[in-house]
């Protein structure tokens, strides 16, 4: 079946995007006074340093004008995601992204004329009630004394920033827009053409061929532009590596780092509690392979449930009550939270023609959070469905109990509380349910949220730290050498499954890459939920938590953690958790008998 175009979809299960301008007119008028205000930054310029008033002045018209550019970017950003076809939508993107481009370009000296001012009195500065706000972001640019440039070499970087899209931005269009992917026959012998959304679907199939056909077509599509993605993603790491060189930083790694203050130690950690940990998946792909009742698995054989048909479908009202009622330990605001967010239509819920593949959870300080689905009625879309509102309801709290200048939290816990919610939902299933063969679908499930989002996350990250070793050392990334990583990673973490030629043209497949150093954090939130979740689940409180929600980007996320009683800078929370997946392991095997 055809996907319908955007203006086709009923509007109940589209974004309600009004709240933040009611049409394409009050976006320009925006766009229009927020352009213009970027324009008053000249007048502190050479002046910071005259007086804590001056400064403060400053700090409040940055909050003001950024939170003005943040919704007019978000507005435009949801627009494109809804249709990456659509002109209009790339134009106002478009102007969005100009918008941001010069306001951090006449912002740019502000850092390095901060570090200017002695800090004795920048100390004494921040020492005054009038500057709490903004207390930890100073305290934050001292740390970054050593990695900031001169007020011209910075306007130099920061008129690099459209540009430095471009690999990202043309990768998006090439996979969201530009490919036309294959046609391959359904269960049924039907012609279908794959997309982004389906293609999950087929690799779930019960029928073996449906699934290598799709495994197949899907990633021979990628293939016949190995060369073009390895040029894309190879500018996009020479990128990373160029910003991190230029404020000296030791390596990329460290530079993508040091803005959570997160020790390079705790991501070489995760990778080795992970290899250490490579029997349990092994142990899980022997299982996989003897309820499959296969000699030797497949990689187009992991995603397919090992219970088959034994959850059913979930159409999205079914869905939606379901973590209404898994996500109850979390207190009654919570739940009203989830309400709103299903009546007001923060959800963009269906597949169409030109949308943006997958999910994702964006904040709107003053507004609310809006999220972005593919939904099919699946249980994975269930879980995809809690998973993002956990991000929405971190941003939610932290919006609405931190100024705008700490609201915004880092990448680092930004994975925490999306997995805290499908770990609550995955128990809260398995309290529920008493036939053997549903229950073990569950911990097949659970098995599954281990080996996608925390070894295969790992092997992803692994991926990005080797391709960055290599350029950094000299090594040309061409798409033989990429191919030949990735397809040696995938043989290490699935030791125990084939792994044909086509996988290696998967790492293309990922647009998180574009992002460097980012999907780590879906294995440390992981395993910081499952002890989370543990935690509430243990002791029926989860006031610990609740309080971690709101604290947004008012501390440093490690720190930011132990108020939920994490520590990621122990192996013990990744050990940990690993523990757990060796465990339901053992309860999945002893159920199957």
């Amino acid at each position: 079946m055809a996907l319908k175009a955007r203006s086709e979809m009923d509007a109940r299960y589209t974004w309600d995007l009004t709240p933040i301008f009611k049409n394409e007119e009050e976006f320009n008028a925006s766009l229009a006074a927020t352009m213009a205000a970027t324009d008053k930054f000249t007048s502190f310029a050479g002046h910071l340093g005259d007086s804590i008033e001056t400064l403060l002045d400053c700090y409040k018209m940055m909050d003001d004008v950024s939170l003005a550019a943040e919704r007019i970017y978000v507005y435009a950003f949801l627009l494109k995601s809804g249709d990456g076809g659509d002109a209009k939508a790339q134009e106002l993107s478009a102007k969005a992204i100009n918008l941001l481009v010069k306001l951090q370009t006449v912002t740019s000296y502000i850092q390095p004329e901060i570090l200017a001012i002695p800090e004795e009195t920048l100390r004494t500065w921040m020492a005054d009630e009038r500057m709490k706000n903004y207390r930890f972001g100073l305290s934050d640019v001292l740390r970054a004394r050593t990695h900031t440039l001169s007020a011209a070499e910075e306007a130099l970087l920061a008129k690099l920033g459209d540009a430095q899209n471009t690999p990202s931005n043309a990768y998006d269009m090439l996979t969201d827009v530009d490919i036309v992917h294959s046609e391959i026959k359904n269960e049924k012998g039907e012609t279908v053409r794959l997309t982004p959304g389906t293609f999950g679907l087929f690799r779930e199939s019960a029928d073996r061929r449906v699934r290598e056909d799709a495994f197949n077509a899907y990633f021979g599509d990628y293939k016949q532009y190995n060369n073009t993605f390895a040029e894309l993603y190879g500018g996009s790491v020479k990128l990373d590596c160029f910003n991190a060189s230029a404020r000296n930083f030791d390596s990329a790694l460290s530079g993508a780092l040091f803005g959570g203050n997160v020790p390079t130690s705790v991501y070489h950690s995760l990778i080795d509690a992970i290899h250490d940990g490579l029997p349990t998946m092994k142990k899980y792909l022997a299982l996989r392979a003897k309820i499959m009742q296969r000699p030797e698995l497949d990689m187009y054989d992991l995603y397919v449930p090992m219970i088959p048909d034994a959850m059913g479908n979930f159409p999205l009202e079914d869905g939606q009550k379901l973590v209404k009622e898994a996500l109850k330990p979390l207190g009654e605001d919570y739940a009203k939270m989830l309400d709103r967010a299903f009546a007001e239509r923060w959800i963009d819920v269906y597949e169409n023609r030109g949308k943006a593949s997958g999910a994702f959870s964006i904040g709107v300080f003053g507004v609310h959070p809006y999220v972005m689905l593919n939904y099919t009625d699946a249980l994975e879309d269930v879980f995809t469905m809690a998973h993002e509102l956990g991000h929405s309801m971190h941003s939610w709290y932290s919006d609405t109990t931190q100024p705008y200048a700490t609201h915004d939290y880092r990448i680092m816990v930004a994975e925490v509380a999306s997995t805290v919610n499908e770990v609550l939902l995955s128990k809260y299933l398995l309290k529920t349910e008493t036939d053997k063969k549903r229950r073990a679908a569950i911990l097949n499930k659970l098995c599954e949220g281990f080996r996608t989002t925390v070894y295969r996350q790992t092997l992803f990250a692994e991926f990005e730290m080797k391709t960055h070793e290599m350029y950094e050392k000299g090594e040309p990334l061409t798409a033989e050498a990429l191919n030949k990583t990735y397809k040696a990673l995938v043989e290490t973490y699935y030791d125990g499954a084939r792994v044909p030629e086509m996988m290696q043209y998967e790492w293309s497949y990922i647009p998180h890459f574009y992002r460097a150093f980012y999907v780590y954090q879906y294995a440390t939130g992981f395993c910081s939920a499952v002890a989370i979740a543990n935690r509430i689940y243990e002791t029926g409180d989860a006031s610990e938590y609740l309080r971690f929600l709101t604290t947004g980007g008012s501390d440093y996320p490690i720190e930011e953690l132990k108020i939920a009683g994490v520590d990621l800078t122990s192996p013990k929370t990744v050990a940990d958790a690993l523990r757990v997946f060796d465990e339901t392991l053992d309860e999945l095997a002893e159920l199957l008998g």
